[in-house]
Formats: C-alpha cells, sequence, structure tokens
C-alpha cells in the first residue's frame, strides 16, 4: 500500500461524460485552494464544495448521486490537508506528507485536520443554538448563573496558588491544597442536573467537550460521561471531564499485550502449560454451545442431541450451509426497526429474545457459532479424551489443529469480556485554568479510581448483553467487572497528559510494592474514517443504497463490528475509488494499557473468575481523595513554583469580554445561515447590554442598585 505516491481516483459508477468532465473541474478548482493559505483555505473549500453541490444540484444530470458523493469525498480529503490534482485527465490525491522527524510539525499537521471537522460541526445551527443557550444567564437559587458559572476565574485562582507556594504549615500538611483546590467525581446518570446551577450534567458535559480539537461524536455501545469538579470554589467549577466508552473490538497491539491474539496467548501457555488452562478450554467450549438458542435447530431438523454430543464433519458442514442461507435471506427481507425496535427496549422479556434469536441474522450467527464450536469439541475430544491433563495439553499445543483451536476459544472468550471488563478512555483531559497545573493529568489518574470501578459496575450489573441475548433467545447479563482500561494518544508523537503517570498503590490504600501505571503499547496502524465527516458517510451510504447491490450495512448490533468503516469503504468502492489507500489515513496514535486489577489478563480470559483489583473496594470515594492528594504532591506542588504557569492560569478571566480557554471559541455559520443567526442574535446582544452583572452574582432586587460588581460581564 502506498504512503507517499499519487493514488489515482477513477470515477467509474458515472455513465456519461458530462459527469467525469465534472469530477475533473471539481479536482482542478481543488488544486488552487492549496496554494491560498491556511488561514482562508478551509472557508474556500467550503464555498468551493457548496457551489459544486448547487450546480450538480440545479442541472438534470444522470449521475446526480455519484457527483454529490465524489464532491464531499474530495472535499474531506483537501480539508484534511491531502494534495489533488488532475493531472491528464486523471484525478489523483497524495496522502499527507507524515513529519516523523519534526514532532512539532506533525502535531500542528494533525491539529489542522481535527479542527477542520470540530468546526464543520460548531458552525451546525444546532450546534451554535446549543452553545447559545448554555451561555445564557438564567436564574436559579436566587442567583444568575449559565456555563460561566462553572469556570473558574484565572486570576483569584493564581493568587491562591501563590499563597500555596509558601512553606507554611498548612501547605506542608496537605491542608492548605484542600483549600484552594478539592477534586471529586461526579457520575453523569441521565437527566440529573447541577444542583449549583441547575444546568443538566450531560450539557455541561457536553458544552466544555465541543473545546476540545477533535469533533464531538456519540460512540455506540457503553458510555459512562465523568465531571471533575472543585469543591475548594463557589459554584463547584468543572475541573476536566472524562468519558469511558465501549473499546474497539481489534486494535493489535493491545490485543497482544492483553493475550487476546492467539499467537501471544500460544506462545505463553507452550512456555508453560497447566492442567487449569486446559480445563479453561473446556469450560468455554461447554459454555458457549449451552448458552446458544438451539430449539429452532432441533425442530427443523439441522442438528439433533448426539451431534451435539458428539460432533462430527457431518454437522458442522450442515450449520455452515444453514448459516450461509440464513444470512442471504437476512439480506434480502430485513428490516432494520424490527431489529432496533427491541433494542432500544430497556427491559427485555424472555419472549422477546426468543423472537430476535429466530430472526435470519441470529439464526445464520448461532449457526456459524455452533458449528465453530462444535468444531472445536471434536478437537478436544480428540486429544483429552474424557478429562484433560497436562501431557494431553501439551501435545495439542503441538498439533496442526491446536493453533486454530485455541484462536477460536481465545476469539470467544474476548468477546464475552471486551464490552464488560475492559473500557476506552475515549475522553480525558483538563479544562482552562486547571490545564495549566496538569489538570489532565488529574483527570487521567482519577479514571482508576476505586469510585470510577464502583460506579461503571452499578451502571451496568442489570443490563443485558444485546449480542449475547440474542444469541441464547433470553436475557444474558456479563457481570460488569472492569479490570483495564485503555486509550490512545489524540497525536502520533507521545501524550504529556499521559506520560510518567504511576500511583504508587502503597499511598492510595492498596498494596506495597504495586503500582498502577498508564503503559505505552505502540502504536495504530493510522488505519480508520477519521478524514470522512458525518455528510460524507450519509452520501456514501446513500449511493450504495442506490446501487445495484443495494443497501447491504444496516447500523444493528448483530451485523458485525464497525457499521461506519464497512459503510464507507463500501462506497468509496462503489464510486470506484481505492479503499483500502483511502482509509489510510497516517495519523498514527499511541496505545496506553492502565491495569486495574493484578490478574486482568486471566479475568479478560475468562480463566480466573474474580478479579483481584489493586486497590481496596470497600471505601471507593476515599481511594479518589488519595489519588488527588497524591497528585498534588507528585504534580502540583512543583508546578506552581513556576510564575509563568501561574501567569498563564491568570490569563482565563471572566471580566467583559470574557477571555477564559474553556469557553468554546467562536466559528462562524455557515454562509446560507448567517442572516438568519445574525438576526437571532441581534436581539440577544440588546438584552446582554441591559444585564451587565458578575458572574456569580445574585440579581438585583427591585429599587436596589449594584456597586462595583466582582467579575463584570453582559453573560
Amino acid at each position: 500500500m502506498s504512503t507517499n505516491l499519487w493514488i489515482p481516483l477513477s470515477l467509474s459508477c458515472v455513465t456519461t461524460e458530462e459527469s467525469r468532465q465534472e469530477f475533473l473541474t471539481y479536482a482542478s478548482r481543488l488544486n488552487k485552494v492549496d496554494s491560498i493559505g491556511a488561514e482562508k483555505e478551509q472557508d474556500v473549500l467550503e464555498e468551493e464544495m457548496k457551489s459544486a453541490l448547487q450546480g450538480v444540484i440545479d442541472t438534470d444530470i444522470v449521475d446526480r448521486q455519484a457527483l454529490v458523493t465524489a464532491i464531499h469525498v474530495l472535499t474531506d480529503l483537501a480539508r484534511q490537508g491531502w494534495k489533488i490534482r488532475n493531472r491528464n485527465n486523471q484525478v489523483e490525491v497524495l496522502r499527507p506528507t507524515s513529519w516523523s522527524k519534526e514532532p512539532l510539525e506533525e502535531k500542528r499537521r494533525v491539529r489542522k485536520q481535527l479542527l477542520a471537522e470540530r468546526n464543520q460541526q460548531l458552525r451546525q445551527p444546532a450546534t451554535q443554538a446549543f452553545i447559545r443557550s448554555m451561555e445564557q444567564r438564567r436564574i436559579f437559587d436566587e442567583h444568575f448563573v449559565s456555563i460561566f458559572s462553572l469556570m473558574r476565574d484565572g486570576r483569584e485562582f493564581s493568587d491562591q496558588l501563590r499563597i500555596l507556594r509558601e512553606p507554611d504549615e498548612r501547605a506542608v500538611c496537605g491542608k492548605g491544597r484542600d483549600i484552594v483546590i478539592q477534586p471529586y467525581l461526579q457520575i453523569i446518570d441521565g437527566d440529573k442536573r447541577c444542583e449549583w446551577t441547575g444546568l443538566r450534567l450531560l450539557d455541561i458535559w457536553r458544552y466544555f467537550r465541543h473545546t476540545w480539537s477533535n469533533a464531538y461524536n456519540s460512540i455506540p455501545g457503553r458510555t459512562m460521561l465523568i465531571l471533575v469538579r472543585d469543591a475548594a470554589a463557589k459554584f463547584h467549577p468543572v475541573i476536566g471531564i472524562a468519558a469511558l466508552s465501549s473499546p474497539a473490538v481489534q486494535i493489535r497491539k493491545r490485543d497482544n499485550w492483553l493475550e487476546w491474539s492467539s499467537d501471544a496467548f500460544l506462545c505463553k501457555v507452550r512456555e508453560q502449560p497447566t492442567l487449569k488452562v486446559a480445563r479453561w478450554l473446556c469450560r468455554i467450549t461447554d459454555q458457549a454451545i449451552e448458552e446458544i438458542y438451539k430449539n429452532d435447530l432441533l425442530e427443523d431438523g439441522v442438528i439433533n442431541l448426539e451431534q451435539l454430543r458428539n460432533p462430527g464433519e457431518d454437522i458442522v458442514k450442515a450449520l455452515e450451509r444453514e448459516a450461509a442461507e440464513q444470512r442471504e435471506k437476512h439480506h434480502r427481507f430485513m428490516e432494520a426497526t424490527a431489529y432496533k425496535k427491541i433494542q432500544d427496549t430497556d427491559k427485555r422479556s424472555e419472549a422477546s429474545w426468543e423472537s430476535q434469536a429466530r430472526s435470519p441474522l441470529f439464526r445464520s450467527k448461532r449457526s456459524e457459532t455452533l458449528a465453530r464450536m462444535l468444531r472445536v469439541r471434536s478437537v478436544l475430544h480428540q486429544f483429552f479424551g474424557r478429562k484433560p491433563t497436562k501431557e494431553k495439553f501439551r501435545q495439542l499445543l503441538q498439533s496442526p489443529v491446536g493453533k486454530r483451536t485455541l484462536h477460536t476459544i481465545v476469539r470467544k472468550a474476548k468477546a464475552d469480556r471486551v464490552g464488560v471488563a475492559l473500557a476506552d478512555i475515549s475522553v480525558c483531559g483538563a479544562i482552562p485554568p486547571y490545564n495549566e497545573i496538569l489538570g489532565g493529568k488529574l483527570v487521567s489518574m482519577l479514571l482508576t479510581s476505586a469510585e470510577v470501578i464502583k460506579a461503571y459496575q452499578n451502571r451496568y450489573e442489570e443490563a443485558q448483553s444485546i449480542i449475547a441475548s440474542s444469541m441464547a433467545g433470553r436475557p444474558v447479563i456479563r457481570p460488569p467487572r472492569l479490570v483495564c482500561l485503555t486509550t490512545t494518544s489524540l497525536y502520533g508523537i507521545g501524550s504529556s497528559q499521559y506520560n510518567r503517570i504511576v500511583l504508587p498503590c502503597e499511598k492510595i490504600g492498596g498494596g506495597s510494592n504495586e503500582e498502577i501505571r498508564y503503559r505505552c503499547l505502540g502504536s495504530t496502524e493510522g488505519f480508520g474514517t477519521g478524514q470522512f465527516g458525518p455528510a460524507t458517510a450519509r452520501a456514501l451510504t446513500r449511493l450504495v443504497e442506490q446501487s445495484d447491490n443495494g443497501q447491504r450495512v444496516n447500523s444493528i448490533f448483530g451485523e458485525g463490528v464497525s457499521p461506519r468503516l464497512r459503510k464507507i469503504r463500501d462506497g468509496l468502492t462503489t464510486l470506484g475509488f481505492p479503499s483500502d489507500e483511502l482509509l489510510v489515513h497516517g495519523s498514527r496514535r499511541i496505545v496506553y494499557g492502565i491495569p486495574l486489577a493484578r490478574n486482568f489478563r486471566e479475568y479478560l480470559l475468562g480463566i480466573d473468575e474474580k478479579p483481584k483489583y489493586y486497590l481496596p473496594m470497600k471505601n471507593p470515594a476515599l481511594t479518589t481523595q488519595r489519588i488527588s492528594s497524591w497528585w498534588s504532591e507528585r504534580w502540583l506542588m512543583r508546578r506552581i513554583q513556576n510564575d509563568e504557569i501561574l501567569e498563564r492560569v491568570a490569563r482565563h478571566t471572566l471580566v467583559y469580554p470574557i477571555q477564559h480557554g474553556a469557553r468554546v471559541p467562536a466559528i462562524p455559520a455557515n454562509l446560507d445561515q448567517l442572516e438568519l443567526l445574525e438576526e437571532t442574535n441581534g436581539t440577544e446582544r440588546t438584552t446582554k447590554k441591559a444585564n451587565t452583572y458578575s458572574v456569580d452574582s445574585s440579581p438585583p432586587t427591585k429599587g436596589t442598585k449594584r456597586t462595583s460588581p466582582r467579575f463584570s460581564s453582559t453573560i
């Protein structure tokens, strides 16, 4: 796969020369945009795309959807820094150069790519309306409040931090730090509101998430949003935000580290074959077969009980044929709403799960999985007989079928735990002014707290697994025991936030000579869909739906992993573009792993049934306090000795006009919406001028003149 060569894009799906010429012309226009300078580039790209799209819509062109989609794809690539040219009537694109020898330049390049999509999102009318509503003042508990009430004023904070530097008795024993900053965790649950401002916690989190460099997109699966608040200041301002989400199903560096890859696990067990692992092979196999719903397969004579007990190759082949037939039936007659109705139900009955299990999609998946596991059972019977021994296990590992058998069992064990005992840190960071004092490291550390582990368990302890329940024909609940976290850096040149994060367990109430550490596991491959925005993804999906093949990806649980990736890949292929080339964005990211239990690998494989946590679970909130104290000792007290740092803290003020880094940046709206937004904002600005009060002040009562507000503001 080329990484530094021009990639030809032939729009082979179009049927007329007129369409091809439109495509070539647009590529030539984008090539000229590249020379105008970075400051105006994004605005000009936006205008060029709108003009081209309008031209296609206004004409009665045959290949309208294909051209619209191709325009979106080219524009997104241009936004992400790809070079585009029309060379001898052939459109070619060049992936952005990797600046591995110049880390700062590489960071600027990736940041530019991320900001392009983020700014597109901030231009959306719905997003701008949300931001205005959060910044609009309202009365709550006899105070004027807004999202600005949850930002700490840097001047006052800087003054307190300077006092904290003095080596008096309070600061030395830690009490001074508690007066200046008192971090605590707030898990967002449903529509709960902030007790200090009345704002929805979810809206608070979302507002500050819009200040990140990358766009805010929801992640399918489980997600637990977290606020880190500061009890040392009025309104308990937000220190930072975090989110734990369902992890990607496959990341090579992570899977090798966790021994979720068959090669890594095979290497380990060959060196140390134990009877415990041999018995585990049998247990996982038996549980997998027992859990699968089989009534309809027995009723229709596809299988019988004797074949389940002593499977042969004939039953495996029959199930594989059944799987293929049902998969084809699913694609012909599937109605996505039939599946989504069941997914959207909080408490699903056994009857509803049985109905879903009997659907063509899940009958196909059950037949396929059952065939795979029965083949494993046949191999285990061949080598183990009635019961496994260490010697028989060693013979299995040395046989040609041993690796395939181990691969199947490891894959099954991984599927049972990947979205339950492992979570991905999808959002993690501090907001100004706390970011200046390494608040990002504090947020990162607090995610390892027993309080987070307990909150995750409480939230999902009754959650029914959609896939497992659909395969079993009854409710299935996997124990949500979080034993490991993973995350990736935003940039591929290292993360100052995650570097050197080590928590000595003894300092937090755990055992001596143990530590919780953010471990660098390597880099991702730089492959994915981040270079394509939502509008492009929708255009690609519509193109596939209108093609001869019809819709093959339906964004429902059970069809396969990463529906967005599959939709974009199918759409690019339908256009005639080389999808594997265009999906290589080249922005590698560093992968980190954070074990929370001593036996995290064994538990994630199902070898151990109970996790052995590093930190005590009896008093979760206490571990949060101790982690905060360790952060203060290790990072805060050293950081605030630097006058330049405190000066940067003081720049984040709430005095009008507000110059605070925690405010969502103002991005001009799309040009065709400017008139409407300007009209709306005109009235709002008049209201603001008539109400000039402090951010944290109470509204003046009738007949009372307010004097010298602490922070003059017009929010």
